[in-house]
């Protein structure tokens, strides 16, 4: 498989997850609207590119939607809806037991 062909078959997972993980996202204040705008902009931004046939480009818009989420979690302007799932000590998914 040639490099561009993988590039893109990378581009359309990356896409797919981060759709999928922006169900799961909410925002806190105008901030964190703001930086939901952002990475919805460089999702399109990325499919834009790659109809166009820049993979380069467009797997850059999706690394950088990947950094705006990552980004807004950490500083607390989004915020995930539900966490069903967290990793254990040994690395191993579990579910997360509720307190009553």
């Amino acid at each position: 498989m040639d490099t561009e062909k993988r590039l893109r078959l990378e581009i359309k997972k990356w896409t797919r997850k981060m759709k999928k993980e922006l169900e799961n996202i909410e925002t806190v204040g105008r901030e964190g609207e703001e930086f939901l705008v952002n990475i919805k902009a460089y999702v399109s931004d990325s499919g834009h590119f790659l109809l166009r046939g820049n993979p380069v480009k467009s797997f850059e818009a999706i690394v950088w939607a990947w950094a705006w989420l990552e980004i807004g979690l950490e500083i607390g302007s989004l915020k995930k809806k539900y966490n069903l799932h967290r990793k254990s000590a040994q690395g191993k998914t579990r579910s997360k037991k509720r307190s009553k």
